[in-house]
């Protein structure tokens, strides 16, 4: 409702009647919903419009079609019992609606075994309103994703007979989808003809701990400082008790017994127990999650900003020959931060707390480049260059002073100033955003440019947002940079593996390639089974990827690990040439003719 409010401002700034204006967006959830907590069935939606079953059968043709599935009209969905109800509310020339349900929420199995399917009556009339009631001049569907796509109907090249063409008709669709969602927007643009504008998604930021968890990291810190006193035994009973009541044994191998006390262990062996501990709450801490909603043409807060930049930053991008900051904060103390990460996931304790320490100086330097940018209202709505007459200031510029306050004093400006440099690039076009642009552009029949969808952390080149969203190649995927960062990714699974099963390979590994996912990243899933198998892919003179070898085994180092591979359904249809490559990866490596313990 956010987005929909700053829509009906911006709307209204640009000459568009949208009547009196609620006066907040609390406001006009009160005037639609009546209720924020409303549902889809609730009785306290604002009924905007009354259609009776007869104007009904007149306006929408193919209502008996309906008839096979939902019974005569007005059904039990959106209706009164005798008229169907149209929910929303009309602000000037403007129709706010609330679509409605699928229809089989309250009895999905029906629609696992039904013949047929069709959309119930009440979201029949409410199409039928829209377009020959309200005479709507174009529709502007909010959100990812609705139910006006996935109706019944061909996958492909919709016929009169599909209801996403009978329901849209004729009225232009221009629909706000997520940008890291391209795979559903492609639906989206088959199936109902819409015009996908994308718009930034939320900030994605670590998941924290709380209640046990967050007792448990207090825990670690104070034997930190107290591991050789005569407390270090008590503190790390603790720890193992509190771990216990978190449920932590159960994803800790070889943590004591109850009955078992941290006295008789040396003192390697209780930092041994503390690191595995230290190093499973980290990796809880660490999980990204989305914070919050977006708000369509409202400037990033400072906070959001940094949570999105520490992402990137945290990438290595050799394509563009940037290191990642963890990495370039590792050299500076002469160590390599992938043997940090592989240490701390063993249970290091030394290496886990650096891990931790690293984290965090990333987070601070972050923060320090943004604060140049955040206004008085704590949003960022202008970016200011990040390095401008600074580096010999008060010892360097604002960066490099929180790296040095967070115990990294060796790094220079010149260290950090290429990373520094694109984090300034990804930063204006996160401001730069043309998705309020976009929406009045297309209301005026105007042409929206078009630009891919994707992970922006991965691929900040999908910014800015407010482009007509579209995929990829689906021939030129694997690219060589997703091959890269899969192999990175196994690696260090197989490694967590092998240390998790007493040095033991695993010899099968269940994968899911997601559709979504492997266009946000450019496959890099698909590039992890190949990788996985020991198989590399191999792009030909335009960078369709349609050839493989096997990689020798000298070269890979290691057993081919089995897979079993689920694919979604969005996958299965979008790469239909990926599954044939699959499909002679596994056939490839299977002829091969290897000792079995190398080739699971």
């Amino acid at each position: 409702f956010g987005s929909i409010f700053e829509s009906l401002k911006s709307m209204k700034a640009a000459g568009y009647d949208v009547g009196e204006l609620p006066q907040s967006v609390e406001d006009l959830v009160d005037k639609i919903l009546h209720d924020k907590e409303a549902s889809l069935a609730s009785p306290t939606l604002n009924v905007e419009y009354a259609m009776s079953v007869s104007e009904y059968k007149e306006l929408t043709p193919y209502a008996e079609d309906l008839e096979e599935n939902w019974g005569p009209p007005p059904g039990n969905l959106n209706t009164d019992g005798q008229n169907l109800l149209i929910f929303g509310k009309s602000f000037g020339n403007v129709f706010i609606g609330v679509q409605p349900s699928f229809g089989y929420e309250g009895d999905p199995m029906r629609l696992l075994y039904a013949k047929s399917a069709s959309p119930h009556h009440g979201f029949a009339a409410y199409y039928t309103y829209v377009e020959k009631v309200f005479g709507a001049d174009a529709v502007l569907h909010f959100g990812t994703h609705g139910s006006l796509e996935f109706m019944p109907g061909k996958q492909v090249g919709m016929a009169g007979t599909c209801y996403p063409d009978r329901l849209i008709q004729s009225t232009p669709n221009l629909y706000y989808y997520a940008a890291n969602n391209p795979s559903e927007a492609t639906i989206a643009k088959r199936r109902s003809y819409a015009n996908t504008i994308s718009y930034l998604t939320p900030p994605a930021e670590n998941a924290g701990l709380y209640k046990g968890l967050k007792e448990l990291s207090e825990l670690v810190g104070s034997y930190q400082g107290l591991r050789d006193s005569g407390r270090g035994p008590n503190i790390v009973n603790s720890i193992v008790a509190t771990a216990r009541q978190c449920n932590l044994d159960k994803d800790i191998q070889d943590l004591p017994g109850e009955d078992e006390d941290s006295a008789e262990l040396d003192l390697d062996g209780r930092d041994a127990i503390v690191g595995k501990v230290y190093s499973k709450i980290m990796e809880i801490e660490s999980r990204l999650l989305p914070c919050g909603l977006h708000t369509v043409g409202v400037p990033p807060t400072a906070e959001e900003a940094v949570a999105t930049l520490v992402n990137i930053a945290s990438i290595d991008r050799p394509e563009d020959e940037i290191e990642g900051l963890p990495r370039i904060i590792a050299k500076s103390i002469g160590r390599d931060i992938e043997d940090i990460y592989r240490r701390s996931d063993a249970g290091d304790l030394e290496d886990g707390i650096l891990r931790q320490k690293v984290v965090e100086a990333v987070r601070a330097s972050v923060r320090a480049s943004v604060e140049r940018s955040t206004d008085a209202s704590g949003r960022v709505t202008e970016v200011n260059p990040m390095f401008a007459g600074l580096q010999n200031m008060f010892g360097g510029s604002p960066m490099v002073q929180a790296l040095k306050k967070s115990g990294f004093t060796k790094i220079t400006d010149p260290d950090i100033e290429k990373i520094f440099g694109y984090l300034e690039f990804c930063l204006k076009q996160i401001v730069a955003d043309n998705e309020m642009g976009a929406l009045l552009e297309g209301l005026n029949a105007e042409f929206i440019t078009p630009g891919p969808g994707g992970d922006p952390i991965r691929n900040p080149l999908v910014l800015p947002t407010g482009k007509n969203m579209h995929a990829l190649d689906p021939q030129a995927i694997p690219t060589k940079a997703a091959c890269d960062c899969a192999k990175v990714v196994v690696d260090r699974l197989i490694e967590r593996q092998v240390a998790d099963n007493n040095g033991e390979y695993p010899e099968s590994v269940a994968f899911v390639l997601w559709g979504t996912d492997n266009i946000k990243t450019y496959g890099e899933s698909l590039a992890q089974v190949l990788w996985m198998v020991g198989v590399r892919p191999l792009p030909d003179s335009l960078g369709r990827v349609n050839q493989i070898e096997a990689i020798p085994l000298e070269e890979l180092g290691r057993p081919r690990i089995d897979v079993v591979v689920t694919c979604s359904g969005v996958f299965r249809d979008l790469f239909i040439n990926q599954m044939n490559l699959l499909d002679r990866a596994v056939k490839l490596v299977a002829e091969l003719d290897e000792p079995l313990e190398m080739n699971f």
